[in-house]
């Protein structure tokens, strides 16, 4: 930190109370949608979004670094990740075909059937873990406000 800046505002107890709350709920939504796809499918929510990614991509392939902005993933993370996907048969990794220099990542026919068995799953989680405890919240500003915060600057 630059010792000239201008000193930073504490935070207010309702916002350090915001805070507090958005990385609990941060941590508690991909552990526990991982329990229950990896109790129920044998998969991560990492690899369930990576797939849900790969399936709204053009033709069903993307490149690994598109990829990983999409997950917000690091690129050596969306590596590994692809690699497990591929070890499974989820994915296939083949050469970028523009350049020859990057890779893509490829949705096969036994990804979409494991993105289809995973889909009931992971509506199931979020309705227990999510939905059902904010009944009568206001989704749209709040889906909004959670935009705002990951918006490019």
């Amino acid at each position: 930190m630059d010792d000239a800046a201008a000193p930073i505002a504490p935070l207010t107890p309702e916002q350090d109370d915001f805070a507090r709350a958005l990385a609990r709920a941060v941590l508690y939504i991909p552990r526990s949608f991982t329990a229950d796809l990896g109790r129920d499918l044998g998969m991560t929510s990492t690899e369930f979004f990576t797939l849900a990614h790969l399936s709204d991509a053009p033709c069903g392939r993307a490149r690994m670094g598109d990829l990983a902005l999409a997950t917000a993933l690091s690129l050596s993370a969306t590596t590994r990740v692809g690699g497990q996907l591929a070890r499974a048969g989820y994915v296939t990794k083949v050469r970028a075909a523009d350049d020859g220099r990057g890779w893509e990542a490829h949705l096969t026919q036994a990804g979409r059937d494991q993105l289809a068995r995973a889909y009931p799953h992971r509506v199931a989680s979020l309705r227990h873990r999510v939905f059902d405890r904010l009944q009568g919240v206001d989704l749209e500003p709040l889906t909004r406000a959670l935009d705002s915060i990951v918006a490019d600057d």
